[in-house]
């Protein structure tokens, strides 16, 4: 989820600069308030670790959906 602050940022984009892994978006809902968006990532266990901790520091609050996913 990000917040409204962050609603025009391009922090897919800027992830998938940052770090080694492959942004796919699964689902998103974004309004002027919030943004919630569903977003798979492909790359190696520590790369998706290190652009979770990434996107939390930038105020994005970050749940997995499956664990198995992230240790893909």
């Amino acid at each position: 989820m990000y917040p409204s602050k962050l609603i025009t940022h391009p922090i897919i984009h800027d992830l998938g600069q940052k770090f080694k892994v492959i942004p796919n978006v699964r689902q998103a809902s974004v309004t002027e308030e919030i943004g919630i968006v569903c977003l798979e990532l492909t790359g190696s266990r520590q790369q998706i670790k290190a652009s979770i901790q990434w996107m939390e520091k930038q105020g994005i609050s970050v749940e997995p959906v499956e664990i198995n996913v992230i240790g893909s």
